[in-house]
């Protein structure tokens, strides 16, 4: 993936110079809870946070500032997000005009190490990358990019100079999880968010699934919008970008989680679509890089 020498993105704020616990703490089964619901079985942040929050009465806060004196994998790291970040402002501020004739207002992206409060709560960087629609802001540890490729074999080009030095998985598949994120941010924007939320009130769990299921895929599919229209703008992809993508795709499916982690699959638990799913949805946006192509709630997915 090139990506290199173009607009660094001023909307990312750098928390990834630590901080201390203040006032108590969350309780490490709420942890281990918050853990094993993301890992395994794709439950949505909010939800990893609210059980946190049922197994202690306690609060959290952290003080956190931005990373001094970076070394040059930490900056680089910084960049390739800031970027990737300018990269999805500008296409879909394009998008929005041409296609919805309205004006984009884009996310800030916070990067964290271990831990972050959120407007959606406090954060653990075992969650992975995720979207806070309260405060309009995607959060990353990229640690995260490290454990795609340790433990969930995502990767790139193994002899990348960029991937060697950063000890991370493929740069492409790092792009489509932040555009992913972004995806949800659209979600907000268009009101889809929203009617999800009110739907899933009313809805028993495996409705509830179902329709987290479809709000995941079209995330996926806007991912994939990203992808086409930044490719007509800047040829920034490679050989082996798509195939990249595709691959990471597949591996955060909840049939391939579930699999690996319990040997089982469930359907009815799925909250984030299946391998097959999650491949398509990405390939749709991708291949027609229209908006109305994306719309998972009204057709078979």
């Amino acid at each position: 993936m090139r990506w290199k020498g173009r607009r660094i993105s001023s909307n990312v704020e750098d928390r990834r110079g630590g901080g201390r616990a203040k006032a108590g703490g969350i309780s490490i089964l709420g942890l281990i809870v918050a853990f094993v619901a993301w890992k395994f079985f794709g439950v949505d942040p909010q939800q990893a946070y609210q059980a946190t929050k049922q197994v202690t009465s306690q609060s959290q806060s952290t003080e956190t500032k931005s990373l001094e004196n970076p070394s040059p994998e930490q900056q680089e790291a910084m960049d390739f997000v800031g970027t990737v970040l300018a990269d999805t402002e500008d296409t879909w501020s394009q998008v929005f005009q041409q296609q919805l004739n309205a004006q984009y207002a884009a996310p800030k992206l916070v990067m964290f190490n271990g831990i972050v409060d959120s407007g959606c709560g406090t954060a653990q960087s075992a969650m992975g990358p995720f979207y806070c629609p309260s405060d309009q802001k995607v959060y990353i540890d990229t640690a995260f990019f490290k454990d795609m490729r340790q433990q969930m074999g995502i990767s790139g080009e193994q002899n990348s100079t960029e991937l060697s030095r950063q000890d991370q998985a493929g740069d492409f598949a790092q792009a489509y999880v932040v555009a992913h994120e972004v995806g949800h941010h659209l979600q907000t924007l268009l009101g889809i968010s929203a009617q999800v939320q009110k739907a899933r009130a009313q809805s028993s769990e495996v409705q509830g699934n179902q329709l987290s299921v479809r709000q995941e895929l079209q995330a996926d599919c806007f991912a994939g919008i990203w992808a086409h229209h930044n490719q007509q703008r800047t040829q920034f992809l490679e050989q082996g970008d798509i195939e990249e993508a595709m691959d990471a795709a597949h591996k955060i499916g909840d049939d391939y989680l579930q699999k690996r982690a319990t040997g089982q699959v469930v359907p009815d638990s799925f909250t984030h679509g299946s391998s097959q799913q999650r491949m398509k949805w990405f390939e749709t946006g991708l291949k027609s890089g229209n908006i109305n192509d994306c719309d998972t709630f009204n057709q078979a997915i």
